[in-house]
């Protein structure tokens, strides 16, 4: 049982939800007057119900006191009865026995009630009654009067609330389709803006023309829904610039590796197929060839990696967490030894807590000293610092290389940007980019200046974080630091 009545409301809403919006408001301004003409109409055969029965109340109390009074004075056998004039009252005398007199060709009234045989009995003063007599229904007032009693009645006419009700009702199907008319017509002035941001969101959706601005206009809701809109369509604007600045940034800088790693591919391929190989190029120059096809397939290798990391951007499985940022930059300063055996890394950090990711604050750090240690002399160590600074966590990288000259500083964390001279040293330029992304995504900032060594000092700032409850406990001469 109750399987079907669950579904018949699911049903009901279903069936409501594929309605329009505009139908739908048509329909709730079309029942809202529906309701209240009805609530009207109820409440309007109510009250010209009660005015007229009490109307006809006190004119059947005003013509019995007459008609009692007369037959107080006549006697209630004797009394003179007005006669029937066709329509009107009805008069009935009601004698001490219980028989009763009536004016010549009066319609019969109905029998005398219980109640009104108490009255004539001197029970009770009076009696307000209405009684069914066949064909109509009447209102009688019984009065005491004498031995007896005395009644007028009056045949209780509806005519007036049919009118009523008839004209209520031409007035309420005249009323609710005025209102659906005007609730269709608000419905169409109020969702005008909505049906051209649909227009707008179809055209996008069609041309892929993320060009075109919703114009901003109505107030509150509509607004406040445009504005949101067009900083989606804004977004979306920017995301694919950046994509296409991606592909184009990947293509060029793919092309120079992929050259001449096919060049030398072809090379050797041409020369074994001649069956020349070892004549015409000797061991030493094997030896160089493969040394170049190495390097060249390291350098897409990383140039691959480093793309899939900045194409991610944000979006990381990886969950913040609370973290002691010294770990990260040893762990990052070990991964750079090993790529780097011929460069000195040489730290001087100091514990400073942070709240990030630690994969990407390393892949950060590790960025920062492989762009050192490109520059930097082999006999001049690498230089990593970590110290706390107010509420920010510093971390500075210097060499002691030639430097970044001052038209190159604005540009250094640019994606793919390389200065003119780095244009022969390996790299993709995408590193100080990557280094920028997820200092941004940390709310750091990363800046570039010339070391005292007159090399490039690369320095990051940021937010520090409490540490846990264990460290903080720790005294300031339980801090050491790592070399």
């Amino acid at each position: 049982m109750s399987g079907p009545v669950g579904r018949e409301p699911r049903r009901l809403t279903r069936w409501w939800r594929r309605w329009s919006l505009r139908t739908r408001l048509t329909v709730i301004a079309a029942a809202a007057i529906a309701v209240s003409v009805f609530v009207a109409f109820l409440a309007g055969v109510g009250l010209l119900y009660w005015q007229l029965q009490d109307t006809a109340e006190n004119e059947l109390r005003a013509e019995s006191r007459v008609l009692a009074t007369n037959a107080e004075r006549a006697g209630l056998a004797q009394v003179q009865l007005p006669p029937y004039t066709g329509s009107g009252r009805l008069v009935r005398v009601i004698l001490p026995g219980g028989s009763t007199r009536t004016p010549a060709g009066q319609p019969a009234l109905p029998p005398v009630s219980e109640g009104a045989g108490r009255v004539a009995g001197g029970a009770s003063g009076d009696l307000m009654e209405d009684e069914d007599g066949g064909d109509d229904d009447y209102y009688i007032y019984t009065l005491r009067a004498g031995d007896g009693a005395v009644q007028v009645a009056r045949v209780a006419d509806e005519s007036p609330l049919t009118q009523f009700g008839l004209g209520m009702l031409l007035t309420g199907l005249l009323c609710v389709v005025g209102g659906a008319l005007v609730g269709r017509t608000v419905a169409r002035i109020g969702l005008a803006p909505i049906d051209r941001l649909t227009a707008a969101a179809v055209h996008v959706a069609h041309t892929r023309d993320l060009d075109a601005d919703i114009p901003d206009e109505g107030g509150g809701e509509i607004r406040r829904l445009i504005q949101s809109i067009n900083d989606m369509l804004a977004a979306l604007r920017d995301s694919r610039q950046a994509q296409r600045l991606l592909a184009e940034d990947a293509a060029h800088e793919l092309k120079t590796p992929l050259t001449s790693l096919r060049l030398n591919v072809e090379l050797l391929i041409r020369l074994d197929r001649r069956g020349t190989l070892d004549s015409a190029l000797p061991a030493q120059g094997r030896t160089r060839l493969l040394n170049d096809l190495g390097a060249q397939v390291a350098e897409l290798s990383t140039l691959a990696a480093e793309l899939t990391d900045l194409a991610r951007g944000d979006v990381s499985d990886e969950s913040a967490e609370l973290l002691d940022l010294a770990d990260v930059v040893a762990a990052a300063a070990t991964r750079a030894r090993s790529r780097m055996p011929d460069i000195e890394v040489a730290l001087d950090v100091t514990s400073v807590w942070v709240s990030g990711r630690p994969a990407a604050l390393q892949r950060a750090v590790l960025n920062l000293i492989d762009n050192a240690g490109t520059w930097s002399p082999a006999d001049q160590p690498v230089q990593v610092r970590l110290r706390a600074e107010g509420m920010s966590a510093v971390l500075e990288v210097d060499d002691a290389g030639p430097g970044i000259d001052a038209a190159d500083v604005p540009r250094v964390f640019d994606r793919f940007y390389r200065a003119d001279s780095a244009r022969a040293l390996p790299g993709s330029g995408l590193g100080l980019s990557i280094v920028q992304r997820v200092v941004d995504a940390h709310g750091g900032r990363a800046t570039v200046a010339r070391s005292a060594r007159g090399g490039a000092l690369l320095r990051v700032d940021l937010p520090a974080a409490a540490p846990p409850a264990p460290i903080a406990r720790l005294t300031a001469g339980e801090d050491t630091a790592v070399r």
